[in-house]
């Protein structure tokens, strides 16, 4: 039985450099005796997932004892919480006293299944966020907020503040969302794995045969967006704009989505988007990160057609594997994607339309935006960039709570 490859930081020093991956190296010295836990609501399905899969195996690689655990409930709490989700990123919702007691409870009860006495708890997005109220704390505690907060519902997030205060620092993707809280926040925005299924080399016959599979015609240039199935993802208007596309190109247009275990709404997108399935128009639900890198490196265009969006690791990964990329003008998109650069973005149906005419029509433009965009991934959004400002963080932490802890033990 052949054995088990694990990715090490070392694997980055051809995209990163030795000096890079010498730092990190010597950043993690000191907190090779921790136990860090992250916790989130589903173990697939979105970009939390794709973060935590990836930096949890290079954290114990540094030999820094770093676990995930997934909270659970029945599907009362993840309708509560999608809700949440939605009103965080400017959706409205009614917080009755029932959506709360249901909340709390369940959390309360995620508290009494998990044992949380790690040196680190790393608590992503709104879902877990009351854990807090129920630990004694051994040592810090960090909120990881993923989503677009530039304008929450008022109501919740007075609500929810009081959980996040208890923190001890707050992390969310773009400075748009900081927040008026007592918490220290950070500014940490996400990455990609070149290493991972999704994004790891492919040759054109892998390519072909993974196309082949799931029966996706490549006779005409393919138009691709791949996104959980969420109305902030704009699918409709990305019909829309291939609608409007192809009445002076020829193409074929693929939505590839997935449901994520903590998203109850998926299912009623996927359906309602089923009824504009034709021969030019495909519309896949499959968790296979091999189709996404697939379509990804044949795609002409990519599309990432956002309403809102926290950050967009799907517009990293196109960008990575030399795509060019359309975005929707909102949240961490822009951080990507510099416009007429390393691609394109865009505010309405008429302009992502214009955009896949223009990319379609010009290979040579395709060809300079996607140098530029996997160039712009290398240096900015790579996973040791991410890991490095965690280590800078933990280590920022290391010496206050061990004072802490020898001052408490001298008494």
């Amino acid at each position: 039985m052949k054995g088990h490859k694990i990715v090490q930081v070392e694997d980055y020093e051809k995209h990163v450099g030795s000096k890079t991956i010498e730092r990190i190296r010597e950043k993690a010295k000191p907190l090779q005796d921790f136990h860090i836990v992250n916790v989130n609501s589903t173990y697939y399905g979105g970009g939390v997932s794709e973060l935590l899969s990836s930096m949890t195996l290079l954290m114990n690689g540094l030999g820094i004892d770093t676990g995930w655990r997934t909270v659970h409930g029945p599907p009362d709490f993840f309708s509560i919480t999608k809700k949440m989700h939605n009103a965080l990123q400017g959706g409205k919702i009614n917080l009755s006293s029932r959506k709360m007691q249901i909340y709390e409870d369940v959390t309360y009860e995620n508290a009494i299944r998990n044992h949380l006495d790690h040196d680190i708890v790393i608590v992503h997005d709104p879902q877990p966020l009351p854990l807090i109220e129920h630990y004694r704390k051994k040592g810090p505690w960090i909120w990881r907020c993923h989503i677009d907060l530039s304008h929450p519902d008022k109501k919740l997030w007075k609500y929810l503040s009081k959980f996040v205060e208890k923190y001890d620092a707050s992390i969310v993707s773009i400075k748009e969302y900081a927040q008026d809280i007592r918490t220290p926040q950070m500014i940490f925005m996400p990455a990609i794995d070149p290493f991972s299924i999704i994004n790891k080399d492919m040759s054109e016959e892998e390519i072909d045969e993974r196309l082949t599979h799931y029966n996706i015609p490549t006779d005409l240039p393919l138009v691709v967006q791949v996104s959980r199935f969420d109305r902030w993802k704009d699918p409709e208007g990305v019909i829309k704009a291939f609608k409007l596309a192809r009445k002076e190109v020829d193409a074929t247009l693929v939505l590839l989505g997935n449901v994520a275990t903590d998203d109850p709404e998926g299912v009623d997108v996927y359906n309602s988007l089923l009824s504009e399935k034709e021969e030019r128009i495909i519309i896949l639900s499959h968790q296979d990160g091999a189709l996404v890198n697939a379509l990804q490196r044949r795609a002409t265009v990519v599309l990432q057609k956002s309403l809102r969006e926290g950050f967009g690791l799907t517009v990293s990964e196109a960008m990575w594997k030399g795509t060019p990329v359309i975005g929707g003008n909102v949240g961490g998109i822009r951080y990507q994607i510099e416009d007429e650069v390393n691609g394109f973005l865009v505010s309405s149906v008429q302009e992502a339309a214009d955009r896949i005419v223009q990319l379609l029509k010009n290979e040579k433009l395709c060809a300079q935006l996607g140098s530029r965009a996997r160039e712009t991934v290398r240096e900015n959004f790579l996973m040791t960039r991410y890991l490095e400002q965690y280590l800078d963080l933990f280590n920022s932490f290391e010496t206050n709570f061990r004072l802490r802890t020898m001052i408490g033990t001298v008494r």
